[in-house]
């Protein structure tokens, strides 16, 4: 099932199965090598920086904020596409480790401000250098036309799925 030749969208007309095409050639089946390919990625960084207690979202929350600083936890929640309670519970544990510190907004005390700590900035070169790696790997091979298709054709999923 590693090819994706069944599974995940395999009935009539879905990516290009049966019953959708008369004799066009099948194409890949997307939905299932997408969330396979997500699944995998997950799984590396989780392992990259599982000794740090640092989570794939925990490294998405890590890179907004070295951009973003002082971001407020909504922002940090539309950037890493995480519910507030999801989100809430992230940063607790980031705070707890040190990594983040929450305060609340001067101006208004109803918005939390979150900010990378000195160790969370450390964090960060680990995260930064970890998905370096890691983009290396899955780029390689791949022209960079071929990359911009795939990368057009995550932006267009995103953007018809929201």
């Amino acid at each position: 099932m590693s090819d994706g030749s069944r599974g995940v969208g395999s009935g009539p007309g879905v990516l290009g199965g049966p019953g959708s095409g008369g004799g066009r050639k099948r194409a890949p089946r997307l939905i299932f090598l997408t969330l396979t390919a997500e699944r995998r990625l997950r799984r590396w960084i989780n392992g990259r920086g599982g000794d740090r207690g640092i989570s794939a979202p925990a490294a998405g929350v890590l890179l907004h904020l070295a951009g973003h600083p002082g971001a407020s936890t909504g922002e940090v929640a539309e950037a890493v596409d995480a519910s507030a309670a999801g989100l809430s519970g992230l940063l607790s544990r980031l705070e707890k480790a040190g990594l983040i510190t929450r305060a609340a907004d001067v101006a208004d005390r109803r918005t939390i401000r979150v900010n990378l700590t000195e160790e969370g900035k450390a964090a960060l070169g680990v995260v930064q250098s970890a998905l370096g790696e890691l983009n290396g790997k899955i780029t390689d091979g791949f022209s960079v036309e071929e990359l911009a298709v795939v990368a057009r054709w995550l932006r267009h999923v995103s953007a018809v799925l929201d």
